[in-house]
């Protein structure tokens, strides 16, 4: 008991190591923060410097990828995405190419059938339009009176609308352009109709043949259904037709006549309202733009010619006069002298 009471106690420390800051574990945890840092900025430009359709391509195909390479589409296939992936061909412009063949044949169009169609429609707007102011005619009472004076008809311009006047029952105002108040009456039935087609119009006087009284060198016939005409478009104007759709008024006094047998007949005095087709109202239009066309360059010939002409010319050389001795004075002629006189007397005083 003695002797173990005596024997020493020994104390064991143990000496933890570490090199504190000098280890080598935070640099892998440092590794794996700029890891992640370098991974959040690439998104980010990602993000920004792709468009919304290959976002949504992008999205589309993390969403369903299987999905987005069997059928295509405009992302991940598209040359132009980020990623790249899907699709039968990577070097295609535009989306993402479905696997396997295609199935969809191809479509082409014949530009004659598609032609020929567009006129068929057309005709019939024309011709559905002729059968509502036909029907009209029948139904408006005020439009029924003058039937007769009304006539309607297809052309090879489109749907003419003839209104005609009766031995009794002028449309205009006895050798002027001033509507009676029945022909206001009909163009105003007219004009709501003409704006439910898209088709524009014409319009166009006549006249008989018979002389206006002034004579043909002062006022006649050719300003006379100029007038009547442009007359007619203002009251078809006030009835509720769009200005937009008149596209030529014209006059063509006796020179159209409608019974040319009997040029004096008063029918031959009318108002023609032409719905135009779209091939009649395209060739005006044409040959409008055209003629400006030529009007412009004959234009600019003529002041190129003029510019031309004078860059050329020559100046006119000025008369050479004899030197003068400075110590001899001049001496004015006689003329001068008399000229100098008689001013002298005219003057003012």
């Amino acid at each position: 008991m003695a002797e173990e009471g005596l024997r020493p106690i020994i104390v064991k420390r143990i000496k933890k190591g570490g090199g504190g800051h000098h280890g080598g574990a935070w640099k892998i945890a440092y590794a794996d923060f700029v890891t992640a840092m370098m991974a959040f900025f690439l998104l980010m430009w990602l993000l920004g410097s792709t468009t919304k359709g290959d976002l949504q391509g992008i999205a589309d195909y993390f969403a369903t990828p299987l999905k987005v390479a069997m059928s295509g589409g405009s992302g991940s296939g598209d040359a132009t995405s980020v990623i790249k992936g899907g699709g039968k061909d990577l070097s295609r412009i535009n989306g993402q190419q479905q696997k396997g063949e295609d199935k969809t044949p191809a479509t082409r169009v014949n530009l004659n059938a598609a032609k020929a169609e567009l006129e068929k429609q057309d005709n019939d707007r024309l011709k559905a339009m002729k059968a509502r102011i036909e029907q009209a005619i029948q139904d408006i009472p005020s439009l029924r009176q003058y039937a007769n004076q009304l006539l309607i008809d297809i052309t090879s311009e489109g749907l003419r609308i003839q209104i005609v006047d009766e031995k009794n029952r002028p449309m205009f105002a006895l050798a002027k352009a001033e509507l009676q108040p029945y022909t206001k009456v009909i163009l105003h039935e007219l004009a709501p109709m003409l704006n439910d087609i898209p088709n524009r119009i014409s319009l166009s006087g006549h006249t008989d043949a018979t002389p206006y009284s002034n004579g043909e060198k002062s006022y006649s016939n050719w300003e006379l259904s100029s007038d009547r005409a442009n007359a007619s478009r203002r009251e078809l104007v006030a009835g509720g037709l769009e200005e937009s759709k008149v596209l030529r008024v014209v006059g063509l006094s006796s020179a159209v006549l409608f019974d040319a047998s009997n040029p004096y007949n008063p029918v031959n005095r009318r108002i023609s309202i032409i719905v135009m087709n779209k091939k009649t109202e395209e060739s005006i239009t044409k040959a409008a733009q055209s003629s400006d066309v030529n009007d412009h360059d004959s234009a600019q010939q003529a002041i190129d010619a003029v510019g031309s002409k004078a860059a050329n010319s020559q100046p006119i050389p000025a008369p050479a006069l004899a030197p003068v001795s400075a110590s001899a004075p001049v001496q004015p002629s006689a003329a001068a002298t008399a000229a100098a006189a008689a001013a002298a007397a005219a003057a003012p005083r």
